[in-house]
């Protein structure tokens, strides 16, 4: 197992606590080999929606709760993004609660500089052109195969084998999904060339990666009940997607240059991370 980076700040979205599908152990491994002055709760963090039908909270959720807490008093400095699964925490945008600070959206500020937005990513919901009836019948699938992800890591277990995501493996196979993927991306470039801004962070679809396009960088941290991965920024403000052992899964994309016509001037210089 390789070391994993210093850790300046940590996003992490979806882990969706209160389900069966939440891989808090995960985590909870990832949040004791890397500690961040800087940790940011991408939303879905909670999924009050599936515990309205049945609440799960086993002893891992239990102790995930608390080590998070136990960060915030240790001076981590922790902002929880709600997200469309609990969205009732809304309405308390704005306040600080145990040391958490919760806002509807952040603007945060990396150590080269780069100002980079950071939400959930549901509001881009409605700038992705998929039937309802793709989506209704999509959000079922879903369920199925992370059932099939359940059982298929219980058997991993058993074996002595690590966690593997059977459901992220069957997602990129499928050609609706990955469409579904490219427009949301598109859509949150469009967002954070619109403000202005050097890139954006969000999470919401579970997948992980970079995009970059006319010098704007797409980050997306991932999810805790498929791919267990977190975004991670190091000390010098490079950005790296890591897994729950903390090793490195990759590096950002060099962003180019904005297009400019010809004769205008220069606006910005290429970035090699």
């Amino acid at each position: 197992m390789s070391t994993p980076p210093r850790a300046r700040t940590l996003f992490v979205s979806d882990i969706h606590l209160g389900t069966r599908d939440c891989q808090a152990e995960l985590l909870a491994s990832l949040l004791r080999r890397v500690r961040p002055e800087r940790l940011y709760l991408v939303g879905d963090i909670v999924d009050l929606i599936a515990m309205q039908k049945r609440a799960v909270l086993p002893p891992a959720q239990q102790r995930l709760v608390a080590r998070l807490l136990r960060l915030a008093r240790g001076g981590c400095e922790i902002i929880y993004i709600p997200g469309n699964h609990d969205a009732a925490l809304r309405r308390l945008c704005g306040l600080r609660v145990h040391r958490v600070q919760i806002e509807r959206r952040a603007i945060h500020v990396t150590a080269d500089g780069r100002r980079l937005l950071v939400s959930h990513g549901d509001e881009f919901d409605t700038h992705v052109r998929i039937a309802p009836w793709m989506l209704a019948l999509g959000d079922g699938m879903h369920q199925f195969v992370l059932a099939l992800n359940r059982w298929c890591n219980r058997a991993r277990g058993v074996l002595g084998l690590p966690y593997w995501s059977l459901a992220s493996a069957l997602k990129r196979r499928v050609g609706a999904a990955q469409r579904y993927v490219a427009q949301f991306e598109q859509a949150a470039l469009h967002q954070a060339a619109r403000e202005g801004l050097d890139g954006y962070v969000g999470g919401h679809i579970h997948k992980a990666g970079f995009r970059a396009r006319d010098g704007v960088l797409y980050c997306n941290d991932g999810d805790w009940v498929e791919h267990c991965t977190a975004l991670l920024e190091t000390p010098d403000g490079a950005l790296r997607l890591i897994d729950w052992r903390g090793e490195l899964i990759e590096r950002e994309p060099l962003v180019d240059a904005p297009t400019v016509p010809e004769g205008a001037g220069l606006v910005g210089a290429s970035r090699v991370p």
